[in-house]
């Protein structure tokens, strides 16, 4: 059964005053590729990570030992909390940079404001919880930008490093690497029953608001090279990129995917976002599908995330040392989830 934890009724339901919801709210992935078309293939000294393949920052070179991370992320508010929808909305930003393997330095705040509807009093709420989860990264909060803005929308631009050698990029999947999740989904399918009834789902928030930072720790200290977050292209989106990017097929399995208490059911009746079902049709052409599998086993793949986990992809003989390094850090869903196949731009979902 459903846990409905609390039914919120507060002065301001943040949802309401915009048309989407946290990462759900992206361009869907077909329309962003033909929005950059003919943009990727800059040449520029250092840049180790551009538009090519989609990854989740840009990477330039420094030295030998250094490379600057750089991302930005934004969206309109996922829940009703001020608060909460800042905590969300920083970690989400700060994921791009656990994604490559690197470390937060800074960030800047990234702000458009309804003035004349909402409070400013509600501004100050969404960006304090931004400052508090950034803080718990080690992030300082160097200012921002602000513009009025019919619909409410928060996030940040972040500057990290890494070192170049042990850059985690969504193009060095190989063959025979197992594959690992570390946040269970449903995300997109909670948030929209939040927005829908108001009711709050105290562990999606918990996993939103969960930071990458010991994900990309033990992906690093288990050997591995390859890796994404999992956010508004959802599972199969985000590994979709990984396949094209390296010239590889994966192997999802179905029922090893953690899915959030309550998510199950709710898709059943039909709480499934609008983003969710155009990330499926996206990446629809990659896909086979077990005979087993439903309509909501393929949309629950789908569904988009917001502030979801990493995909890491680790050599198979240090799997099992990186779900234990996930199981004794901050991660929530420390599966192995599938594996990456051969057969190029090909996702098999097996129902096992």
């Amino acid at each position: 059964m459903i846990s409905l934890d609390r039914v919120t009724t507060p002065s301001y339901r943040l949802t309401q005053y915009a048309h989407g919801g946290g990462c759900a709210c992206k361009i869907p992935p077909g329309e962003l590729e033909q929005a950059v078309r003919g943009l990727a293939g800059q040449s520029a000294a250092g840049l180790l990570v551009g538009l090519d393949d989609g990854d989740d920052a840009a990477v330039v070179q420094l030295d030998e030992r250094t490379a600057v991370i750089s991302t930005a992320d934004f969206f309109t508010p996922v829940v009703d909390d001020a608060y909460d929808w800042g905590r969300i909305a920083a970690a989400n930003a700060l994921s791009d940079v656990y994604a490559m393997g690197g470390r937060p330095l800074v960030a800047v705040n990234l702000v458009g404001w309804p003035r004349d509807t909402l409070p400013v009093e509600l501004l100050h709420e969404v960006l304090r919880g931004g400052l508090d989860v950034a803080r718990q990264a080690g992030c300082p909060v160097g200012g921002g930008h602000s513009i009025d803005d019919p619909e409410p929308k928060y996030g940040m631009a972040v500057t990290g490093v890494a070192d170049p050698s042990r850059l985690l990029r969504n193009d060095a999947a190989r063959p025979g690497l197992p594959i690992s999740l570390t946040k269970p989904l449903g995300l997109g399918i909670l948030n929209n029953h939040h927005k829908t009834t108001g009711t709050v789902h105290a562990e999606a928030v918990a996993v939103m608001t969960t930071l990458n930072a010991d994900a990309a720790g033990a992906a690093l200290e288990a050997g591995a090279r390859a890796a994404t977050d999992v956010t508004g292209f959802g599972l199969l989106g985000h590994l979709a990129e990984v396949v094209r990017a390296s010239g590889v097929g994966a192997q999802i399995w179905a029922r090893q995917v953690p899915l959030i208490e309550g998510t199950r059911e709710l898709a059943e009746r039909g709480l499934i976002p609008g983003g969710s079902r155009r990330n499926l049709d996206a990446v629809s052409a990659l896909l086979r599908w077990a005979p087993g599998l439903s309509e909501v086993d393929q949309l629950l793949l789908a569904d988009a995330q917001t502030s979801g986990g990493l995909l890491i992809g680790v050599a198979r003989d240090r799997a099992e040392e990186l779900v234990g390094l996930l199981a004794a850090g901050d991660s929530l869903a420390a599966a192995v989830v599938g594996e990456i196949t051969a057969e190029p731009a090909t996702i098999e979902i097996v129902d096992a």
